[in-house]
């Protein structure tokens, strides 16, 4: 009887020992892959790409993941890196980063800083920049592709890492999955990816369940008119004029059409007439940006864009109807309720509950949101990016930090690749561990 006792109490605490283990997270793990994925994110840094020209950033991408025993495709929707590995039977989880920079001229005067300068599709000259964190979500990829090829045997199912070209001009995601993202390779149960902010301390982790972001829409709009010697304003019609009460009647749309409660916001970005004080234009061309949350108040606001453009036209007894054009665009990024929920509970046992953080959606827009309209349940997290001193002081003073697609922009490197690669590793054992 006491041998039997003996056995079941060796028993009880062997399992009590193996869940305890199971169940802490992998910082033994995220310490050990912090310095490739440190190395990977200083290169990249140092070496950013335009949208759609990736060409170096995705083959560095793609020999790092096969180096780790991923089965790699390159090439997906132009320069998309897709990395599988499977471990038996279980859910396909899709994490993405993204590969592209902006056109910026870094002015953060750190060490690795960015002088690179490339043509844009224009074939202008430009300064290029990691202004938007996509060097440290790469770099937390790989990370976090390296931990989970590690553990294979606390996890089942199949991980689907993709590296996504041209996030910035929201064409990349559209592109895989024209080019057979969810048929070619399988189909994920669930999405993920991480995003980092300045508006949180290193360490933190944000999550927003429902519409996290919105839509967002470049709309092109050219007027056109007569031109004229600007002494002579009687023999013109004058684009200017005409544009520029269409810009004035714009701002109402939110004001006076959309039901109070509902969200937009429509800002005029571009406004280019004329090469002369003294010549009145035959043209004026602007560009603007519209932010939804919801479809039908989306395809309302585009709408009451091109309708008071015309009747600016007509008003003005313009030669010809305005172009009105929508030149890039993306729906809302809807993070499913029960996903985020499910992730936001994990994150909080995982890195403390001080460290995990609701909040409310913001105004700023991304194609990850065509993975969700794609039929796939996805979330998207904030990572901390600021150093947690500064932010408090910020946070004290009212001073603005630094922010995403800023010249100044630079996260606080060890704290925030360590949560980032730690936030996706939490993640994923929570949905594919055993």
């Amino acid at each position: 009887m006491t041998r039997i006792l003996n056995t079941l109490l060796s028993l009880i605490l062997l399992t009590a020992c193996s869940i305890a283990a199971d169940s802490v997270p992998l910082v033994s793990d995220v310490a050990k892959a912090m310095p490739a994925a440190e190395a990977f994110y200083l290169d990249v840094h140092q070496h950013p790409e335009l949208s759609l020209h990736e060409t170096r950033t995705a083959a560095k991408l793609a020999d790092q993941l096969r180096s780790l025993g991923y089965e790699v495709t390159t090439g997906v929707g132009g320069t998309g890196v897709v990395a599988i590995l499977k471990n038996g039977a279980g859910p396909t989880i899709m994490l993405r980063t993204e590969l592209d920079a902006l056109p910026i001229e870094e002015q953060t005067g750190a060490p690795y800083a960015s002088k690179v300068r490339m043509q844009n599709d224009a074939g202008v000259e430009v300064p290029v920049m990691h202004a938007c964190g996509h060097d440290l979500h790469m770099a937390a990829l790989l990370g976090t592709a390296a931990i989970m090829a590690q553990n294979k045997s606390r996890w089942h199912g199949t991980l689907m890492l993709i590296g996504q070209p041209a996030e910035e001009v929201v064409k990349g995601a559209e592109a895989m999955l024209n080019d057979g993202l969810f048929t070619r390779f399988p189909k994920p149960d669930y999405a993920l990816a991480v995003h980092d902010t300045e508006q949180l301390p290193a360490g933190a982790v944000g999550y927003a369940p429902g519409f996290a972001m919105t839509s967002s829409d470049a709309v092109d709009v050219v007027f056109y008119g007569r031109g004229a010697h600007g002494s002579r304003p009687h023999v013109a019609i004058d684009p200017i004029v005409m544009a520029s009460r269409a810009v004035l009647d714009w701002q109402t749309i939110v004001s006076r059409e959309i039901e109070p409660g509902q969200h937009a916001v429509i800002t005029v970005g571009v406004f280019q007439a004329g090469t002369k004080n003294n010549i009145i234009p035959d043209q004026a061309h602007l560009q603007l940006t519209v932010r939804t949350y919801k479809p039908e108040v989306r395809k309302q606001v585009l709408a009451a864009i091109e309708r008071i453009a015309k009747a600016e036209a007509l008003a003005s007894n313009a030669p010809r109807e305005p172009t009105v054009k929508v030149f890039e665009s993306t729906p809302a990024l809807y993070n499913d309720p029960e996903l985020t929920n499910r992730l936001a509970k994990a994150l909080s046992a995982g890195l403390g509950e001080e460290n995990v953080r609701r909040l409310p959606p913001g105004f700023a827009s991304e194609d990850f949101a065509r993975f969700p309209e794609a039929g796939v349940k996805s979330v998207q997290l904030a990572i901390g990016a600021t150093d947690p001193e500064k932010f408090a002081a910020s946070q004290k003073s009212g001073e603005q930090i630094p922010g995403l697609h800023t010249a100044r922009f630079l996260p606080d490197l060890k704290p925030a690749l360590h949560t980032a690669i730690e936030t996706e590793v939490v993640s994923l054992m929570d949905l594919m561990g055993k």
